[in-house]
Formats: C-alpha cells, sequence, structure tokens
C-alpha cells in the first residue's frame, strides 16, 4: 500500500478534496450484468437534458458531483445492451442498475469527450458483430492490423500496423488480462507475440489504442497496443466440433465450474479446452497439433475486494513448409505450396498462473494488484538461405530457449474535484523479469544434429516502470490527459560459448539503460456527435540483452514520437466514422538479428499516414464495416531511392457484410487488400499484394449453431509473406530474389456447436 501512496503523493499537491455542501446534488450508482451478475465497465450514463455523461469504472460505478438543476432523466446504455431510462425522481441514489444483453446496434454508441478511447466504439461493435473464430481474427480485429504466418501454424504471426514491419511483436505491446504476450530477449526476435495460447471463444472484449500515447503501456507500445479480455463468466456451457479440408478438425468445450447459487453471490467459475489438428494446404503436410486449456475464477471475497484467478496452459507441434525462391516456382523447380527442406518446423509451450485483486476503498478509489507468472519453452528448426553458406549440409538453424516470466502490475486511480473540474489520478508500477536457460542458435542438419553453435547463453532481463496518470475533464465538452512514465531496464548475458564472434570470450557481460516517455493527450466534443482529439507522445521498444551488453547500453533503447490529429463521429444514428492522420519518428538504433546472431546498425525512420474506419447499420440485421490505411515510410539516413523500408505497408484495407436474421441465419463477407510494397531498400524488389475474401455462414438457435467458414472464398494464388532473400539451392549459384510463403488456398471448415446450462 506504501508505494501506493508514495505515487499518488506525487500528484497530491494537484487535487483539491472538496467537501459537497448540503446544498449541492450529487448522483452515484452501479451497473451490472444481469446474466452474469458481474459489474459492467465503460457504460455510458448520460442525464437529460443537459447532456452529462459519465463512464462506469471497474466497478461498474458512475458519479455525478452536481447534477444540473434541469435534468430530469438518467439513461444507462453499453453496445450489446438494452438501453435503459429511469426519471431521476424515481432513480434512488447508489441504485444499482441492471442491464440485459440484446443484439448490437449502432444506435447505442454514445461519443463523449471523457470516453478517452477513440476506438472504443469500433472494437465492442466489431467483436460482438463479427466474432473471432480462430486465433488469427484475434488479431485482425484491430483495424489496419495485418498479420502474416510464414513458418507453420504454431510460430506467432509477423504483425503489421501503420507502415511498421513489426517482425513478430518488436513495435506493438500485447497482452492478455494484463498478463504480456511479447517475449524479451527472444530466440527468434525482440518482443516475440504468439497469442496461440488463447482460446478465441474465451474472449470478452478487446481494449486497443494506435500510436505510442499511453502512459500505462512501456515498453514496445510504439505502433500502440491490444489487450485481450477473457470473459469473467460465461452465460451458457458450450461443446463445438469443427472439421474441414487438409485433414483439419477442432474439438472444444467450456463448462460453467459454479451453479446459478454461485453466480447469485457473485462467484463464476469456468474452463474450456480445445485440441485442433491439421495438415494444412501445403505439399509437405504440417501434421499441425495444438491443444490449449485455460480457466479463470472471478468472484466477490466482500464488499470491497474482487479476486481474479486464472490458468492456462498451451503445447503446440507443426512441420513447415517455410519460404521458398519466386525464381525456383518460375522455373519449375518447386511448385508453388512446395517445400525444399521438409525437416522446418517446430514445438513451442506456455503456461501461465495469473492473479488479480480489485480493491476500492471507502472513498471508491481502485487499488488493482497483479501478480503472474510463465513458463515457456521454445524450439524452432528453420532453412531461409537453403545451401548459400554450407554447400554440404545446407544452412538449417536452430533457435531454442526455455524461459521463466515473472512479473507484477499495480495501480492506484483516485477521482477528485477542483472546483467543477473533474480530475482523475491513475498512477502506477510495473515489474517483470524473464529469465531464460541455454538461449540458443545453433548450425544444424535434421533437426537435432549440431554442426556448429553459434549463440549459447543464459538471459536474465529485469524492467521496472512507474507511470502517473492525470486527466483533466474541464467540461462536457473538453478533456485533457497528461501522462509521465519512467522505465528501468537491467541486462546480463552468461555467455556459454568462447566462439562468439560479438564478444571477448566466456563469462557475465551486464548492462543498464532507462526512458522517461512522456505523453499529452487532448479530447474535444464538438457535438453531441462529433469528438476531436490530438494526441502526442513519446514511446521506445527495448533491444535484445544480446545486443545491449555489446553496446553498453548505446543507442539500444530508441525513442519513437509521434503526433495523432483525429475525429470520431456519427453522421447519424446508424453511421460512425473513425478518421486521423498521424506521424511517427524513430530514432536510429542497433538491432541483434536472431537468425544469424548478429549486431546490425538500424538508422532513423519516418512514417506518416492515415486511418478511415466506417461502420454502418442501415438496420437491425445488417452491418457494414470498411478500414483504409494509408502510411508513407521512409529511412532519413540514406539517399533519396534508396531509403525505402522494407515490406512497409503503403495501402491496406479490410471490410465487411455481416448479417444477423431473426430466424437464426447469420454471417459474413469479408475482404483483406494489402498493396504492393518494396522489399527491399531502393525497390528493386516488390512484396505484391493480394486481395482475399473469406466466407462465414451459420444457423444459431438458442440451443445449437452450425456454420460453414471458408478462407479465400475465390481460391486466388497469392503469397502471405515475403521477404528480400539471397537463397542457393544444392549445386546451383546464389539467387538474390524474393522468398514467401503461399497463402491458404480454398478452405472450408464445417462446425457444430451445443448450448447448454
Amino acid at each position: 500500500m506504501n508505494i501506493y501512496k508514495l505515487l499518488f503523493s506525487i500528484a497530491g499537491n494537484l487535487v483539491i478534496f472538496n467537501a459537497v455542501s448540503a446544498q449541492q446534488k450529487s448522483l452515484s450508482g452501479k451497473v451490472i450484468d444481469s446474466a452474469t451478475h458481474v459489474p459492467a465497465n465503460g457504460v455510458t450514463v448520460r442525464l437529460s437534458p443537459g447532456n452529462q455523461t459519465d463512464i462506469t469504472d471497474e466497478n461498474g460505478r458512475f458519479f455525478y458531483k452536481n447534477v444540473a438543476g434541469a435534468a430530469t432523466t438518467i439513461t444507462v446504455s453499453a453496445v450489446g445492451y438494452q438501453k435503459k431510462s429511469y426519471l431521476l425522481t424515481d432513480f434512488k441514489n447508489g441504485q444499482t442498475i441492471s442491464i440485459a444483453s440484446q443484439q448490437t446496434q449502432l444506435t447505442d454508441v454514445v461519443i463523449t469527450a471523457n470516453a478517452r478511447n477513440p476506438y472504443k466504439a469500433l472494437s465492442e461493435m466489431d467483436i460482438k458483430l463479427r466474432g473471432v473464430s480462430n486465433s488469427q481474427e484475434v488479431l485482425r480485429i484491430v483495424p489496419g492490423l495485418f498479420i502474416g504466418q510464414h513458418q507453420g501454424g504454431g510460430k506467432a504471426e509477423q504483425i503489421f500496423l501503420r507502415g511498421f514491419d513489426n517482425d513478430h511483436g518488436t513495435d506493438i505491446n500485447m497482452s492478455v488480462d494484463g498478463v504480456p504476450i511479447n517475449m524479451v530477449s527472444h530466440a527468434h526476435g525482440q518482443g516475440y507475440a504468439d497469442s496461440h495460447f488463447i482460446i478465441p471463444e474465451t474472449i470478452e472484449s478487446t481494449t486497443y489504442k494506435k500510436g505510442m500515447y499511453d502512459a500505462e503501456k512501456g515498453d514496445l507500445a510504439v505502433t500502440g497496443f491490444v489487450n485481450f479480455n477473457t470473459a469473467d463468466a460465461i452465460s451458457s456451457n458450450t461443446v463445438k466440433v469443427e472439421g474441414g479440408q487438409y485433414n483439419t478438425y477442432r474439438v472444444l468445450g467450456m463448462i460453467n465450474l459454479l451453479g446459478e447459487k454461485a453466480k447469485a453471490n457473485d462467484q463464476s467459475w469456468y474452463a474450456a479446452s480445445e485440441y485442433r489438428y491439421s495438415d494444412s494446404y501445403f505439399e509437405n503436410p504440417q501434421h499441425f497439433k495444438r491443444f490449449n486449456f485455460f480457466t479463470k475464477y472471478h468472484g466477490k471475497l466482500n464488499d470491497n475486494n474482487w479476486l481474479t484467478l486464472t490458468a492456462s496452459t498451451l503445447y503446440s507441434k507443426w512441420n513447415a513448409s517455410g519460404q521458398i525462391p519466386e525464381s525456383a516456382v518460375d522455373e519449375g523447380k518447386v511448385d508453388f505450396y512446395g517445400a525444399l527442406d521438409p525437416n522446418e518446423g517446430g514445438v513451442t509451450s506456455r503456461t501461465n498462473f495469473n492473479a488479480q485483486l480489485l480493491t476500492t476503498l471507502p472513498n471508491h478509489d481502485i487499488i488493482k494488484n497483479q501478480l503472474y507468472y510463465s513458463r515457456y519453452k521454445f524450439d524452432l528448426h528453420t532453412n531461409f538461405t537453403f545451401f548459400l553458406v554450407d554447400t554440404i549440409n545446407g544452412d538449417e538453424i536452430r533457435q531454442k530457449e526455455a524461459r521463466n516470466l515473472y512479473g507484477y502490475n499495480g495501480s492506484y486511480v483516485h477521482e477528485g474535484y477542483i472546483g467543477d473540474t473533474k480530475l482523475t489520478t491513475d498512477a502506477g508500477i510495473n515489474a517483470r523479469l524473464d529469465a531464460t536457460t541455454n538461449s540458443e542458435l545453433s548450425h544444424t542438419v535434421n533437426r537435432y544434429t549440431l554442426i556448429s553453435p553459434i549463440k549459447l547463453g543464459d538471459i536474465t532481463e529485469f524492467s521496472a516502470g512507474a507511470y502517473l496518470n492525470e486527466t483533466f475533464q474541464f467540461s462536457s465538452k473538453f478533456t485533457m490527459n497528461a501522462g509521465l512514465r519512467f522505465d528501468q531496464f537491467y541486462y546480463k548475458y552468461n555467455n556459454k560459448l568462447a566462439s562468439d564472434s560479438t564478444l571477448s570470450g566466456i563469462g557475465v557481460y551486464k548492462a543498464n539503460n532507462n526512458v522517461v516517455s512522456p505523453k499529452l493527450n487532448f479530447y474535444y466534443q464538438a457535438t453531441d456527435k462529433t469528438q476531436f482529439y490530438l494526441f502526442l507522445g513519446k514511446g521506445f521498444h527495448s533491444n535484445d540483452t544480446r545486443v545491449v551488453v555489446v553496446e553498453k547500453g548505446s543507442q539500444t533503447l530508441p525513442a519513437a514520437y509521434g503526433a495523432d490529429l483525429g475525429t470520431v463521429f456519427k453522421l447519424s444514428k446508424s453511421l460512425l466514422f473513425n478518421a486521423a492522420v498521424w506521424y511517427s519518428y524513430l530514432q536510429k538504433e542497433y538491432v541483434y538479428a536472431g537468425d544469424g546472431g548478429t549486431v546490425d546498425f538500424s538508422g532513423r525512420t519516418r512514417r506518416i499516414g492515415f486511418d478511415f474506419s466506417g461502420r454502418y447499420q442501415p438496420f437491425a440485421a445488417l452491418y457494414l464495416d470498411a478500414d483504409v490505411n494509408y502510411a508513407h515510410g521512409r529511412s532519413m539516413d540514406d539517399p533519396k531511392g534508396e531509403n525505402y523500408i522494407p515490406l512497409a505497408p503503403v495501402w491496406s484495407s479490410t471490410g465487411g457484410i455481416t448479417y444477423l436474421f431473426k430466424s437464426g441465419f447469420n454471417g459474413s463477407l469479408r475482404y483483406r487488400y494489402l498493396g504492393d510494397r518494396a522489399a527491399n531498400e531502393d525497390y528493386s524488389l516488390t512484396a505484391k499484394g493480394y486481395f482475399v475474401n473469406d466466407l462465414v455462414l451459420n444457423y444459431t438457435k438458442p440451443k445449437y449453431e452450425i456454420g460453414l467458414t471458408i478462407n479465400n472464398l475465390f481460391n486466388v494464388k497469392w503469397k502471405e509473406t515475403q521477404f528480400e532473400t539471397l537463397t542457393r539451392l544444392k549445386n546451383e549459384e546464389a539467387v538474390n530474389g524474393i522468398a514467401f510463403t503461399a497463402g491458404t488456398k480454398f478452405a472450408a471448415v464445417l462446425h457444430v456447436s451445443y448450448f447448454f446450462k
């Protein structure tokens, strides 16, 4: 508790605690979900006339210091819930309001200056209407985010957002229920984010924001952050069976472990598990296997404390077709869906434990404490260049690690007033310790036969951060948020390989660095249907321990600076738009190349672009969505014409039509478009774009659902990932060109779900 008092004292002089006089009329209440009895966070509460609004906190609580004299009605609304209205004369101060779910409608979206995430409405609408049918769709829910799989279904996807090739997570901060998904100093790449341990059906909502503008988000939050929120409770049990082409099948179960009596006492506990197998569409069968288990308890300990406990485990194993040279396909040496090294593939596992305690003080301040632990293993076998270096044995590499991850998140939130200005203070600390044993990069053959070691050592990386957020709601029209964050990093590498060319022998190498990140955000509500916002901030991504100890902290914690100017507006009750122009600048840095074990230098980069999102629901049964994104990125230290950022997206778009008929028929037709882009610095090679359609058809009744999902509906040939790569096939000359992984063929999967209490 002392640490929160210390952090809060920083802002203490800013807060004036005014006692509300007897003549002032205040109003408070609580909103809960009628089906699960769980407090409803993020619900809009509006007093009218007068347009006074508040947003419920994590306890479902709302509070007005002064109720305007003209106000006569209180209205509670949230996306996916039935709207409720009361005459103020009939509303009892402190009353609990129970809201029931209903079909999601755009008419329920309310635009307010105190809703500080401009993407909130998009995320709520999309996940409720579009849903997430697989782990890849979990990421695609973020407008403008594209993913690519290039080493089999068990490896983390490559991520593209806002003109960045994020590799597997270097510049995007990802978490689930506050537990980091990203792995720092990972065997394959910095920030590696494998989200496949999340069972899609357990996700209730996503919270995301583009850019580097939130003080509570530290390392890797450059292009933005994504947090997946699993359901605290489920309303029914589910058994689901899927089967489709390429020997693809999946079995899922979600079961409530407590009865209705426990739910009435604000206790819930459920478990979910899935098993998936697929040979995939490649000529070399993937024999992909994945097992997931997840369980979550959420309960009220007493009037002031809520406890949440989760545990999960993942095991996955697969073969991969890898990347093949475009030139070899053109010459007929390998098929478009073929493989050149059948030994590629991997195995990975992750087990997580997470404990969260939410405490409400008598003055309604909120304290959150979270402890988490992950045990993680990774073993990947790849061959990008075939026989370029070793013309006899080939260039296969093995990347391997075993990791323990320990972490803590804590925060303290206080709401007070300076006169009539509402001041929200949010202070917090984060700490995580990553400890790996025998992080390995080796030259191998047939997966496990060692030819020569390249890297071998133990990594210990500790990071600690503290932040302070002050949000001033000056009026119903204008809100300002100012934040400041400090992060400190300590690195230790125990090198076990005397032949490591980047270090001066066996032994322990240490380094440390730190960074301060200020943020400033403005929100202005021009009308009851239009909000403008301006975001300014500094962010960063850390670098691999194996490069930091070499460079002794010099240019290994690069700063990123950004700005967003945007708007959220409704042209009508059923038409919502979100648009922003943005800018980002990234400092030069030293980076670790996980596939080669080398330390490379990366120069300064600058990007500018715009994002546009539209959502239209002409009537309740039909929902249309479209996102269009543009980014212009260049290196600042290279001559014009040689300053393209390889693989950085330029034009991209996603969209679709979703229908939900009362008869039970529902589904969607969607598209994904990614334009051509430079594959290297001088654009002499092009990463070809694609346009792919997916179809979902369902028939849903209260007790069951029958559905069909088709990926790549029109069976187009497309390249999911592409890289400039210098390769050599056996007994041939080296060729520099595009190496790619083919995107999915037409792939149909049928599912049957059964729902029961």
